[in-house]
């Protein structure tokens, strides 16, 4: 690995991939990392195992610090947290061809496979990916896949980075890596666990129930490394916040908590949430922002956003959910001027000409089989 590393830092670009599990725990074990490099001989490319004994990832770790190599991922933000969290590294320069080929008209979230049948003209063999990649020795079946996943991916960076230099559309990736590069986006702080809920217009006392609990179950699953599900489900959560029990007997009425949570660590956990939520103050409770209401939202205006953004994603050949999402829409349509989709690329693209639509200042005409722009006095 220590040669492979430093081989590697002589090239403008290496491929990364990882295999790992975490149906059983909360932060994913790290059983295999795949690298290569421009090449075509037997040493430009190999798999790490990080579960040998002794391996030492320092290595590996400066390859993602070096700031001359740009380190290329497929659908990045799962492996960029594992090594957030393994090594305290987020590789740097940073592509991911996921990202890059909705920007070049792949469409949404395209696949690894799809892309390597479309651009590389090869074929994956599936057949081992969902195979324990924790057991050793690994197959020779397991090992060509693996490899697979980083000595195609050179084709595909290489193609994409061509068609994007092309198109004058690299600032829009690079402008896209700013999320998967922060910290932040690998990290949840147990007293925001409770954002993630579905909650149903709930009361100011339920929300702060319903968030003390999430956040000792984010907390305790994070300690113990278990999945946030094996703590206490969501719905067992909601009918705790619901029921609010005191003590254990109380406890014991609630239908859908896991016969483990019942007892021990948990319970106690369970029981100091939902008197801390019950005591907090009225000043203190949360507020979270209740979902717009359906007659907020100008219906009419949200049918001609839709069109307009269908027609701007394919006039640009960008994926549309790239651009705006459909709640965008309807939260423009509702008033909101500000957004993701009103800034940067997004902004030149579609959001100017949104907020333009909404203004009354632009109205949208066929022609033929294409919807142009037509401005108004």
């Amino acid at each position: 690995m220590r040669a492979f590393c430093a081989r590697a830092a002589d090239y403008p670009y290496v491929t990364v991939d990882t295999e790992f599990l975490r149906e059983r725990t909360y932060y994913a074990k790290l059983c295999l990392v795949q690298l290569a490099y421009p090449g075509d001989g037997e040493d430009d490319s190999v798999l790490i195992d990080p579960l040998a004994d002794g391996l030492d990832l320092s290595p590996l770790y400066d390859l993602f610090r070096n700031q001359s190599v740009v380190k290329v991922f497929h659908a990045a933000r799962q492996d960029l947290e594992i090594f957030w969290h393994e090594g305290n590294v987020i590789p740097a320069p940073l592509f991911d061809t996921q990202v890059a080929a909705m920007v070049c008209g792949f469409g949404e979230q395209v696949g690894y496979e799809t892309l390597v049948r479309k651009i590389a003209r090869a074929q994956v063999d599936k057949s081992s990916r969902f195979t324990d990649w924790s057991r050793r020795p690994l197959s020779d079946a397991q090992k060509r896949y693996a490899l697979a996943d980083v000595t195609h991916l050179r084709v595909v960076y290489e193609n994409l980075s061509e068609q994007l230099r092309n198109s004058g559309r690299t600032p829009w990736v690079e402008e896209e890596m700013d999320v998967l590069r922060d910290p932040a986006t690998y990290v949840t702080e147990p007293d925001e666990a409770w954002r993630r809920l579905k909650m149903r217009n709930p009361g100011p006392r339920f929300v702060a129930i319903a968030a003390e609990l999430a956040a000792f179950r984010e907390s305790h699953a994070q300690t113990a490394d278990i999945p946030r599900n094996r703590v206490f489900k969501d719905d067992a959560l909601l009918e705790l916040a619901s029921l609010k029990p005191s003590d254990p007997a109380e406890l014991g009425k609630a239908r859908l908590l896991l016969r483990e949570a019942r007892k021990g660590v948990i319970a106690d956990g369970i029981l100091s949430a939902v008197a801390r939520g019950v005591a907090m103050a009225k000043e203190d409770l949360p507020n979270p922002p209740k979902p717009k209401a359906r007659d907020q939202i100008n219906g009419a205006l949200a049918d001609l956003l839709r069109v307009l953004l269908k027609a701007k994603a394919e006039g640009e050949g960008v994926a549309s959910k790239l651009i705006a999402t459909a709640s965008d829409l309807d939260d423009i349509a509702a008033g909101e001027r500000d957004g993701l989709w009103a800034r940067g690329w997004r902004g030149e693209v579609f959001g100017k000409d949104a907020l333009r639509l909404c203004e009354g200042t632009i109205a949208l005409a066929c022609e033929g089989s294409k919807v142009r722009i037509v401005p108004l006095d």
